[in-house]
């Protein structure tokens, strides 16, 4: 597929996006993360030589306030960049997604996959991943569900993946130009520079449908 120079642009932009969110990514799990796990260990050394109760609830109340931060960072990081999405591929990348998803906002994410699982280009891997990971964010700002299914089919020449969300659902033509809408607009121009297609439907009551198609063969 032969972009178009806009086209060529917007996809520069977002791959230099996506190489500044991998550097931060793992600058907060190599960086910061191993930097408040020494303060950490420190402090569990000071606590087991300190015999006064006041000081030693200090010092507790304070490691346990540092491991806090440290999980919050190590899944920050893997909401940013997953480093499975490049040693592993697509599938397990969500599967990790979909469980920091679900504990963080409660609500289920049912996976069912079908064919074998294809080699994609780095750059279609993270075109899916982010489109599923913004209909995921989406359904956590606009659905007001509980439930959410996710099929992903794998054939010899396409990779489709749906994704229902049972929610309250929207009328397209009442949402131009709102944050919903930017986020619709960004999922369709991904899969678009990737070759693929994002096909969105919905219905008041009933939910909404997004799909999505990209091509393995040329």
């Amino acid at each position: 597929m032969e972009l178009k120079p806009k086209q060529q642009i917007s996809s520069y932009i977002i791959q230099s996006q996506e190489e500044e969110i991998k550097r931060i990514s793992i600058e907060l799990h190599e960086g910061v993360g191993q930097n408040l796990y020494s303060i950490l260990t420190g402090l569990q050394f000071i606590d087991s030589g300190t015999k006064e109760p006041h000081m030693k609830n200090h010092l507790r109340e304070m490691s346990q306030l540092i491991e806090k931060t440290i999980q919050e960072i190590r899944l920050l990081s893997v909401e940013l960049y997953p480093p499975v999405l490049t040693t592993l591929g697509l599938l397990p990348a969500m599967k990790s997604y979909i469980k920091l998803y679900t504990s963080t906002f409660g609500i289920l994410v049912d996976l069912d996959t079908a064919g074998t699982q294809k080699w994609l280009p780095e750059k279609s891997r993270i075109a899916v991943f982010r489109v599923c990971q913004e209909a995921l964010t989406n359904i956590v700002k606009y659905a007001d569900t509980s439930n959410v299914k996710i099929n992903v089919i794998w054939t010899e020449d396409e990779l489709k993946v749906t994704i229902n969300d049972f929610g309250k659902g929207f009328h397209q033509a009442e949402h131009g130009g709102n944050n919903q809408s930017s986020g619709i607009a960004a999922m369709k121009e991904r899969m678009l520079l990737t070759g693929g297609q994002c096909t969105i439907s919905s219905k008041i009551g009933e939910g909404t449908s997004i799909e999505l198609s990209l091509p393995l063969k040329d």
